[in-house]
């Protein structure tokens, strides 16, 4: 059983009885015929692989189980990609959800086996490994890749954050002039100080006396924002620390900034420059995440192929003769379409499944097969 969206699939597989098609036709007419309307039924054409021996085949499907839950993995970590890149966007979404250029649901429903990049006369074991190589390769570029893009994202948070919130904590490079200090002097220097809007009248009153050697009316506002006000004040070089504490006292913002045009244009430069990087690992990220999904999903699927080869004959034994399909239920129709599902094919189940069916040995049953197993 697999996940797509919102959508559920089920690969199943049945006795052919030497006839795959009147088995598969009489499946979809129970399921998806003018009188069901249940589910929509595809058939899933799977090619001969060379088998090897019982003990082989345990041994794969043991693998496969634990293949098939790092490739879903695999797919579902590049969609989160995709969904956070694209701001949980479906619209722009969906059309990098797409797998040899169709989108996952046509791609299930015309299934072909690729046999020019996965040769069915190879063994089981290295076709396999082949999938889980292309996979890999792809998991490993995906996470290189991500941490680029993470870290460069919060290079750029980092540098955005000192350009926003109040006149307290923001950097100010880009709301002062040359004209608002006091520069080159030996002996004076200019400060910036936040204060709040509903104290303006008590900075001014007292911001000349907080300290001794603070130049009168040397106070201007450059700007001011929702909290506070951004005011200047000049004063002798050996009390600025002094003034300092003494704004704090009265909760007013003695800003650490020291005006130097270079630095400024710097700081403007490195902003522009982590953002440009920023952008283009996005644009990178995003395009390797559309491109290899699709390679990532086939590649599952294939192995979902392989599955549904090995637990047949593991099933159903040799030689291999069962007809596979993949059936989509429609809303809220998986509880009828299990009990038709059972119905026709519980017999295949054996003394296990008929003890399912009795209330009493359940978990007896449950003990002694996997969670999710159906005749």
């Amino acid at each position: 059983m697999s996940r797509s969206k919102n959508s559920t699939y089920w690969f199943i597989s049945v006795p052919a009885e030497g006839d795959k098609t009147t088995v598969f036709q009489s499946l979809k007419t129970k399921l998806s015929g003018p009188s069901a309307d249940l589910a929509e039924v595809s058939q899933f054409i799977v090619p001969e692989f060379k088998i090897g021996t019982l003990d082989a085949l345990v041994v794969i499907s043991d693998e496969l189980v634990k293949y098939d839950q790092y490739f879903e993995s695999s797919a579902m970590k590049i969609v989160d990609v995709l969904r956070s890149l694209l701001k949980g966007d479906v619209e722009q979404i969906e059309p990098n959800l797409l797998v040899n250029e169709v989108n996952i649901d046509q791609y299930l429903k015309t299934f072909q086996w690729d046999a020019m990049k996965f040769r069915a006369e190879k063994s089981l074991q290295e076709i396999a490994q082949t999938l889980n190589k292309n996979v890999s390769d792809i998991d490993t570029a995906m996470k290189s890749r991500l941490a680029s893009y993470s870290q460069a994202k919060t290079n750029l948070q980092v540098l955005e954050r000192k350009q926003t919130g109040n006149l307290s904590v923001r950097n100010l490079a880009g709301l002062v002039k040359k004209e608002h200090f006091v520069l080159d002097s030996e002996y004076l220097e200019t400060l910036l100080v936040a204060v709040p809007r509903n104290q303006y009248k008590e900075w001014n009153s007292k911001y000349e006396t907080l300290t001794q050697m603070v130049v009168p009316r040397s106070s201007q506002k450059i700007t001011e924002d929702d909290e506070y006000g951004l005011f200047t004040v000049t004063l002798f070089k050996r009390i600025a620390e002094d003034f300092t504490h003494k704004c704090r006292e009265e909760k007013f913002v003695a800003r650490e900034f020291k005006y130097d045009e270079n630095e400024m244009i710097n700081q403007r430069r490195q902003l522009e420059e982590v953002g440009a990087t920023e952008k283009e690992l996005w644009t990178s990220l995003l395009r390797f995440a559309s491109a290899n999904f699709g390679e990532v999903f086939s590649s599952w699927i294939h192995l979902k192929a392989l599955r549904v080869y090995v637990e047949s004959v593991l099933r159903y034994g040799l030689p291999p003769d069962f007809m596979s399909a993949i059936i989509k239920p429609k809303h809220k129709m998986e509880k009828k379409i299990r009990e038709i599902l059972n119905t026709q094919y519980g017999k295949l189940g054996g003394v296990m499944a008929k003890q399912a069916n009795k209330e009493e040995n359940i978990e007896e049953f449950q003990s002694l097969v996997e969670k999710d197993y159906y005749p």
